[in-house]
């Protein structure tokens, strides 16, 4: 049987804008699953995550007076934990593994099919897995692109980087992605440890 929560999100809103400590518990006990999975996206392991989850909800509490209701609330809870998870990205200071085009298109292999048809057959946490694998640039590149729809251009904003920059790391991000999951595949993913 499914509990189901006595407050909706606007709700939990109303009473996070009015200050009360109460609503603010239960919005967060509704809502950070949700939250931890961006932000897990975005992070190399679940203590980063963590971390990035509790600076989002800070930040979320603290402006949630900014809400406008142009958009769904959950949308706008999402878009502060993938800024907040890009923004630590930027404070710890971690350079952006750069590959130069011309070297990361001679890395892809031939057969490099279309990596979302295999993505389709594997469960959530072996993607996870494959994912956290990729090194930061490509990882947040990666996430920003394919899972958040940023262009090109705003992600090379966002980090401070060139945009073909940002279309080389998407690119070899997809072909180690395409080449783990022909991996996995071929030790037959449900005993893969990775």
């Amino acid at each position: 049987m499914k509990l189901m929560h006595p407050y909706t999100l606007d709700d939990l809103m109303t009473g996070c804008k009015a200050g009360d400590r109460k609503m603010q518990e239960l919005l967060y006990k509704q809502t950070a699953p949700k939250m931890l999975a961006i932000c897990m996206r975005y992070a190399k392991d679940r203590m980063e995550a963590e971390d990035v989850l509790q600076m989002g909800y800070i930040k979320i509490f603290q402006k949630i007076e900014d809400f406008r209701g142009d958009g769904s609330f959950e949308g706008w809870m999402r878009r502060i934990m993938v800024h907040t998870a890009i923004e630590s990205y930027r404070k710890n200071s971690r350079a952006l593994k750069i590959v130069e085009i011309d070297a990361g298109y001679e890395q892809i292999p031939a057969d490099s099919g279309n990596y979302l048809e295999a993505f389709s057959t594997l469960g959530m946490k072996d993607l996870m897995k494959i994912i956290q694998k990729l090194a930061d640039g490509y990882r947040i590149v990666f996430n920003m692109y394919v899972i958040e729809g940023y262009t090109h251009k705003e992600i090379a904003t966002e980090l401070g980087i060139a945009e073909n920059t940002s279309k080389t790391q998407l690119f070899r991000a997809r072909a180690i992605l395409k080449q783990e999951i022909i991996k996995m595949e071929g030790f037959g993913y449900a005993t893969y440890t990775g």
